[in-house]
């Protein structure tokens, strides 16, 4: 397998930060499907090709936030998706699960950056208009946990 191949999309010229979220998403994945503890998927994921260039510091406060607001996150998002998050595809759960994390605890980051972050990695990783159901989803959200900085986002 060539360098290029070992990414959904290689042409991208990812940012530490993405690449962090990336791994994130691999590892929430992970999680996921085979319940593994967080210290083991991190262990896994620190290991897996390309690390070294993603933001490390991130990666781990993204991945362990998730896991342990999981059930909080969960809880949160449950309202503004249109199916139990079990039916969810592992992917698209996990993107909500990131992207919920961050606009809930992540506030220097504008919801917008969130939102689009999410809707790449739901592009790289999902099916096919994944994007648009984790789009339409992380907005409805972000006008429950940011409703200030959504109205001010609205009326410009």
């Amino acid at each position: 397998m060539t360098d290029k191949t070992t990414h959904a999309n290689p042409n991208k010229n990812r940012t530490p930060r993405h690449r962090a979220r990336e791994f994130a998403l691999q590892g929430l994945y992970q999680w996921l499907l085979n319940n593994e503890p967080a210290s083991m998927v991190v262990a896994n994921i620190k290991s897996a090709h390309g690390f070294d260039k993603a933001d490390n510091e991130y990666f781990t406060e993204l991945l362990h936030g998730t896991i342990a607001q999981s059930v909080e996150l969960r809880e949160v998002v449950a309202p503004t998706v249109d199916r139990p998050i079990a039916e969810l595809s592992p992917i698209e759960h996990a993107v909500l699960l990131l992207g919920a994390w961050e606009l809930k605890n992540k506030i220097e980051i504008p919801y917008r950056v969130v939102i689009n972050e999410a809707v790449e990695l739901a592009k790289s990783f999902g099916g096919i208009d994944g994007h648009k159901y984790v789009n339409g989803v992380l907005d409805r959200l972000a006008g429950k946990l940011r409703p200030d900085e959504a109205a001010a986002d609205a009326r410009r």
